[in-house]
């Protein structure tokens, strides 16, 4: 499928044996098409990484071939690694199979009951985080010390989570209080705690393969049946991860990254961000893809 899925309103497409519930900038949701209210509905999940790319909260044109496929991989092989709850579905013999057009690039999870919050986790000073630090010397109410710069390491890692957007809209920062007032004490408290957890093992592994992981947004829901808090949509993807190359930036070149930065860098160079986006160049789709490829090869060793 092309980057611009095509046939359903959001960019999702007919599957054989699903029908299509929704449409993020990236994935598609698909339920078993069964009758309303059949088990099946409230319990699995079909979730497609299309070849979609966003920036600045802007779905562009064209996509990313294979993208996907390369980040479904990448959350497949992370969850296997993380030592935590998943919404992955052990077991899909319930289940329609994905349709052979998408198998690639599919999950079939649980249906969780999602928090409205992106939990942020940041071991290094970059993007909006740095323009925060500029003008505040914090990150979303978290004081750091004077005199860093752009791209440093952060004395420990720091939460810094954001209230979920609808789609379309900006995602806003948040403070910790925030979360407390939306979620419950103990369930911010246990979102923090999990995503700081999970953000420390993944920065051990990637460096261990000489690979930097600066910060990555993680997404969480509750398990309605037990009530345990679960990982869910991609983890530690190239899309919601800052990965940058080790050896490039002990040398000094901090922008050595494997995510989509070359399409924001590139955006900002060339658009003011009014009006509708221009169309990324062969150029920059080809190398967006290279580097997307080249993380998963250093990852995963695949």
């Amino acid at each position: 499928m092309s980057g611009a899925d095509s046939g359903l309103p959001g960019g999702g497409v007919q599957l054989e044996g699903w029908r299509h519930v929704y449409s993020g900038k990236v994935r598609d949701l698909y339920e078993p098409a069964a009758a309303p209210g059949d088990d099946l509905t409230s319990k699995g999940l079909l979730v497609v990484a299309s070849d979609r790319v966003s920036a600045f909260d802007h779905v562009l044109e064209p996509g990313i071939p294979g993208k996907g496929e390369l980040l479904t991989r990448l959350s497949r092989w992370w969850f296997d690694r993380l030592g935590v709850a998943n919404h992955l579905v052990a077991d899909a013999s319930a289940y329609p199979p994905a349709p052979e057009e998408v198998a690639g690039r599919a999950m079939l999870v649980r249906s969780l009951e999602m928090f409205p919050i992106e939990c942020v986790v940041r071991g290094y000073l970059s993007g909006s985080g740095w323009k925060e630090y500029q003008e505040t010397q914090s990150v979303c109410g978290v004081a750091l010390p004077a005199g860093l710069r752009d791209g440093d390491r952060l004395p420990e890692p720091i939460y810094t989570p954001a209230h979920k957007a609808p789609y379309g809209e900006h995602d806003e920062n948040i403070s910790f209080e925030k979360t407390v007032e939306l979620v419950g004490a103990d369930d911010a408290e246990a979102l923090r705690s999990l995503s700081l957890e999970i953000y420390r093992t993944a920065a051990q592994i990637a460096e261990a393969r000489g690979v930097i992981l600066a910060d990555t947004k993680f997404e969480f829901g509750r398990e309605p049946e037990t009530g345990e808090i679960t990982l869910a949509d991609e983890v530690l993807t190239s899309d919601s991860s800052r990965y940058w190359d080790a050896a490039a930036y002990d040398s000094g070149e901090r922008t050595a990254s494997f995510d989509k930065q070359i399409v924001r860098n590139w955006l900002s160079a060339n658009w003011n961000q009014q009006g509708t986006p221009p169309e990324l160049p062969p150029a920059i789709v080809e190398q967006t893809v290279a580097r997307y490829r080249e993380l998963l090869e250093r990852l995963t060793g695949e």
